[in-house]
């Protein structure tokens, strides 16, 4: 276990240049006592670490001091195969540097190492079931001023427009077998869909990404707060059994719904809920994939709108 320890102390100094002694141990998971005899350990067989004092201090290694040494496991291999993506790198247009990553990777390891096993076992396709996939022919240029930190420019359409922006790139996002752009349009992070995007080039001025900006994170929290802004409705509802069985069609929050406020059922096997709904035509084309499986009770507006929508469809086959 130390000498496991004493190997992540010298790459992480080798990886980040000066550490500080609570940065190592929150790391480790150990005491900053821990982490000094540690340092004196790694002195003592012989690695040069430097440490300086004062508030801007650290540890660090000495100048032109590298080990060779990766001190990855074949387990460890593995999870980095596996975690390559290579169809992602590809449409980033990163292929031939994954493809020479991998390489180099499996070189460093020692004879007789298994590393491509798990990777030869699992296989990611992001993509949704028959969906067509998105022309992503700018992505390649979008990835590059990401990486270069340039200002991006380029045409978007939505809702039957074009429009030309100049956005400050912050990273792009796989979704579900989609790619998106997220980038700082003034003083708001923004999402841009790149199937939409044409025209995309990287201008000559510098952006200054913000130091604190997580990509993860934000994704994480943007995708929840759309999640619940789509529902801002709500309707009771009658299902068929049916109904019920086809209700994971509507989403796992309407799933969720249904199992939550489900009573018990009728003769017929209906039962009453209520579901979130999203507001307007969206959410009565929704209800409609259900068929005439599910009855909409109230409220009374969405009850007409409903029944509007379906005396529209039977119109096209009155004649029949």
């Amino acid at each position: 276990m130390r000498a496991s320890r004493l190997l992540s102390i010298m790459l992480r100094l080798q990886a980040r240049g000066r550490v500080t002694a609570p940065e190592l141990a929150r790391a480790l998971e150990v005491s900053e006592r821990t982490i000094h005899r540690d340092i004196d350990q790694l002195s003592a067989a012989g690695i040069p670490v430097i440490a300086d004092r004062g508030c801007a201090g650290g540890f660090k290694l000495a100048h032109g001091f590298r080990t060779e040494l990766t001190g990855l496991t074949d387990g460890e291999a593995e999870t980095l195969l596996l975690a390559g993506l290579p169809a992602a790198a590809a449409d980033l247009g990163l292929a031939e540097l994954v493809a020479a990553a991998r390489v180099k990777l499996l070189a460093s390891l020692p004879p007789g190492a298994k590393a491509e096993r798990l990777a030869s076992r699992f296989h990611l396709d992001a993509q949704g079931w028959f969906r067509a996939s998105d022309d992503i022919s700018a992505l390649p240029a979008i990835a590059r001023a990401v990486l270069d930190a340039r200002y991006l420019g380029f045409h978007y359409a939505s809702d039957g427009s074009i429009y030309e922006r100049k956005v400050g790139p912050l990273g792009v996002v796989l979704k579900a077998g989609i790619w998106y752009l997220v980038a700082q349009k003034g003083e708001t992070v923004r999402t841009y869909r790149v199937g939409r995007i044409f025209n995309a080039h990287a201008l000559d001025e510098a952006y200054a990404r913000p130091a604190k900006f997580d990509l993860a994170a934000w994704w994480t929290k943007a995708s929840r707060e759309y999640e619940r802004n789509t529902y801002r409705g709500t309707a009771v509802v009658r299902l068929s059994p049916r109904g019920r069985s086809l209700i994971e069609a509507l989403g796992p929050y309407v799933v969720a719904a249904v199992a939550k406020t489900a009573g018990k059922p009728d003769r017929r096997g209906y039962v009453r809920c209520t579901i979130p709904i999203e507001p307007g035509d969206c959410g009565i084309r929704e209800l409609l994939r259900l068929g005439g499986e599910v009855e909409v009770i109230a409220p009374a507006a969405v009850r007409a709108d409903m029944a509007n929508a379906l005396r529209e469809t039977l119109r096209h086959y009155a004649r029949v």
